[in-house]
């Protein structure tokens, strides 16, 4: 056979063997190693809209500030430029804003480090910030016309945000801000919490917190209060749960069913959560399907009783969990005070003093409970172990949500460069 008849892809191979025979097929280009990350903390300051980022654990120390709301301009001349959307911007301001502009409720890092992701109540959105540049990545207007809590999925691939208005719950890819799915929720959806690695996701809804009909008596007036439990695949609602009847059989007829902060254990059998206006911690079996012990927490003799006095209708909000599943960590917002729980007793520890604590989360290292707070422009840490404050940070005004994340090891705020 000539070699003009051979064909020309069996010629295209014996040249290629053959010049990897004499070690001339160039070796392929290295894959780029993934930049070293950090571990810090961000804490949302609410009302002056940015972001501060502090050590995850030991002494809190401060690293920097990102301001979250770069487009302010913009999205103001959106808003009174649009009478539908400047009433609930109003609204926002002077309900659950307390006077103020609500410009991060929370925030989470992509898995890269590069951005933050942060919900913006007042302006109804989320937006992706770069952490080097400090601009706006991309933005996702929720449904609706205001932006609540979020939750970030165990790979970090996706996000779920809570639209407080239209009683809808938005995934989006986290990188891109492109919707994945959503799902109808009951009136008001809060709190996000991933379980099942991923595969499910638990909404709260809490109802309207802003009207004044607070009495007891006045509860039903708050509208449609569950949780929705949501296949993360299909987006589908593969459950609800309504904790009035649950309440109930455990004796409670007396404690709303708004579930407000909530945390699973390690093996996602038991449920701690708090209720509006009630100063103390629920525990709720979740194969059992009922509520096993409800436990009141000490009450601040210089709290006012006045339920219309307290914001967003939260005696407490906010609640964490050891990583050993043996300690909760509770804040109570207008009684003053964060303390660490044992939840075989559910006996408070220590009352450290705070000023409006607003949420709760874990160090990096598991160590400590950190509540922020909200009254004294502050984020603490309180050591699981002992009970005992072992760390105090300034940081903006009004801080609430406080996440672990990570920035590039070699990262510096925008704009101190």
């Amino acid at each position: 056979m000539s070699a003009a008849s051979v064909p020309s892809k069996t010629r295209a191979l014996a040249a290629l063997l053959l010049a990897a025979s004499l070690g001339a097929v160039p070796a392929a280009a290295p894959v780029a190693a993934a930049a070293p990350l950090r571990e810090v903390m961000f804490v949302g300051n609410n009302w002056d809209g940015t972001v501060d980022v502090i050590e995850s654990r030991g002494d809190l120390a401060s690293l920097g500030r990102i301001d979250v709301v770069p487009d302010r301009a913009e999205r103001l001349r959106e808003i009174y430029s649009d009478p539908l959307k400047l009433v609930f911007y109003l609204g926002v301001r002077y309900s659950s804003g307390e006077g103020h502009d609500q410009l991060v409720d929370d925030m989470y890092t992509t898995p890269a480090g590069d951005a933050l992701v942060v919900s913006r109540p007042s302006f109804a959105d989320v937006v992706s910030i770069d952490l080097t540049t400090g601009a706006v990545r991309w933005r996702f207007p929720v449904s609706g016309f205001r932006s609540d809590h979020m939750a970030v999925a165990p790979d970090g691939r996706s996000v779920a945000v809570s639209a407080s208005t239209s009683n809808t719950v938005h995934v989006l890819d986290i990188a891109t801000g492109r919707q994945l799915g959503s799902f109808p929720t009951g009136d008001q959806p809060h709190e996000n919490v991933y379980t099942d690695g991923g595969r499910y996701l638990w909404n709260s809804s809490i109802g309207a917190v802003t009207t004044s009909l607070d009495a007891p008596a006045q509860d039903w007036t708050k509208g449609d209060r569950h949780l929705t439990i949501a296949d993360t695949q299909t987006f589908r609602t593969v459950r609800t749960i309504d904790m009035r009847p649950r309440l109930d059989a455990a004796g409670r007829r007396d404690l709303s069913d708004a579930v407000r902060p909530a945390v699973f254990t390690p093996d996602e059998s038991t449920l701690y959560f708090q209720v509006s206006f009630f100063g103390g911690v629920v525990e709720y079996d979740v194969r059992g399907d009922r509520v096993t012990r409800v436990r009141e927490l000490p009450k601040n003799p210089a709290t006012n009783e006045d339920r219309t006095t307290w914001v967003n209708d939260s005696r407490h909000h906010g609640l964490s969990m050891s990583p050993d599943g043996t300690r909760l960590c509770v804040a109570g917002t207008v009684d003053d005070y964060a303390t660490i729980v044992d939840r075989a007793t559910l006996a408070p520890g220590e009352l450290v003093a705070a000023s409006k604590p607003y949420w709760a989360t874990v160090s990096g290292d598991g160590q400590s409970c950190v509540i922020s707070e909200s009254g004294a422009d502050r984020v603490t840490a309180i050591s699981f172990a002992t009970g005992r404050r072992v760390a105090t940070v300034a940081v903006g005004d009004h801080p609430q949500r406080v996440r672990i994340g990570h920035v590039p090891a070699t990262w510096t705020p925008p704009g101190a460069r």
